[in-house]
């Protein structure tokens, strides 16, 4: 039987830091991944100079987690925060938003094959889970994966993607990107903090999208995923007339309400000429664990049966899922390792390889 995060975590809790506190309650431990009776985790030190000093640490914690029960191997990394640079040599400070720089059509990202954008009518429908465990399954397949959170004002998923650093700049002008499970990713989120709101009208927007897309150094990637905001407003706008995008994919709840407002974004890309790739539903029905019941909470079928109104595929019908939810707010998703919920991404992965939109 396979241990579990919160088995790995209560023995992590043990282990004293020597100025107080321990692994878990000072939030030293990164990407717990649980595979095939393997544990992998990372401890992050807050800066080089302590992390020099914290390797009789790691082999104690490796040891603490190698001696549970399950476990047949563990691997424990040791890193840290970039020291801040001296004033002197600091690369000059990058600045995020601003208006557009004219340009003559829709561009093509460099290094870039497809761009996929993944939308909703309105939020809380699971948009950015299904964009960060999308990136992470056709990254576990070997494609060369991108994740741009586009969702300016909410942007999560440097919390969902357990990445919570400030990516470098050379030169004030180009942005070198975060890596997370095999995937490069960028968001304003890890430009910002995390109390600050942006509070920003459409031009600021659309310069931000436009920077993030073009300063970006994204590398040779396979496809790009582009975490949209709910609605359909600048970003969106933005997003489909200036750049040349492979096609979108919408996401949905059965909800009538849900649906409502998921035909909008629908209508939005048909007026932008933005092919629709296809549909997602999600939190389709909820598997009760402890009696096996099925409970469709917001509807049943409503999606499948608008996918099929518009002759575009269902890609997938993805159920409510408690460990989706505490995977995304650990900062590893669910699609990183070998579950029911990593296979039924692992097949809509597949899916998009397939088609050639991946």
């Amino acid at each position: 039987m396979s241990v579990s995060k919160e088995e790995v975590q209560a023995v992590l809790q043990k282990i004293a830091l020597p100025d107080g506190g321990d692994l878990i309650s000072r939030d030293f431990v990164r990407a717990l991944n649980i595979r095939e009776n393997t544990v992998q985790f990372v401890i992050e030190a807050p800066n080089p100079d302590i992390a020099r000093l914290m390797e009789p640490l790691r082999k104690m914690a490796e040891a603490a987690v190698a001696g549970l029960a399950g476990v047949d191997s563990v691997q424990v990394a040791l890193t840290a925060h970039e020291s801040a640079p001296a004033p002197k040599s600091a690369p000059p400070n990058l600045k995020i938003g601003g208006h557009p720089k004219p340009q003559a059509g829709p561009m093509k990202v460099a290094g870039v094959d497809r761009i996929l954008a993944v939308g909703s009518g309105k939020g809380g429908v699971g948009k950015s889970t299904v964009s960060s465990n999308l990136a992470v399954a056709l990254a576990k397949q070997g494609r060369k994966v991108g994740l741009l959170d586009a969702d300016i004002h909410g942007p999560s998923q440097p919390r969902m993607m357990g990445v919570n650093k400030r990516p470098a700049s050379p030169d004030g002008k180009t942005i070198i990107p975060l890596q997370a499970h095999g995937v490069t990713i960028m968001s304003l989120g890890f430009m910002l903090d995390d109390d600050k709101p942006v509070i920003w009208r459409g031009p600021m927007l659309m310069g931000a999208l436009q920077q993030m897309l073009t300063q970006v150094q994204w590398g040779e990637l396979d496809v790009l995923i582009v975490d949209l905001p709910p609605g359909t407003g600048d970003v969106q706008l933005t997003l489909c007339q200036k750049t040349d995008l492979t096609g979108a994919i919408v996401v949905s709840t059965p909800q009538d309400v849900a649906l409502l407002d998921a035909r909008k974004a629908l209508g939005m890309f048909d007026q932008l000429k933005t092919p629709v790739l296809g549909l997602i539903e999600n939190m389709s029905l909820f598997h009760c664990p402890n009696c096996g019941h099925e409970s469709h909470i917001f509807g049943h079928g409503g999606v499948a049966a608008e996918a099929e109104k518009l002759g575009v595929p269902l890609m997938g019908a993805l159920p409510i899922d408690l460990d989706t939810r505490l995977a995304g707010d650990g900062g590893t998703p669910i699609a990183a390792g070998d579950s029911d919920m990593a296979k039924a991404y692992a097949q809509i992965a597949s899916g998009l390889v397939r088609g050639g939109m991946a």
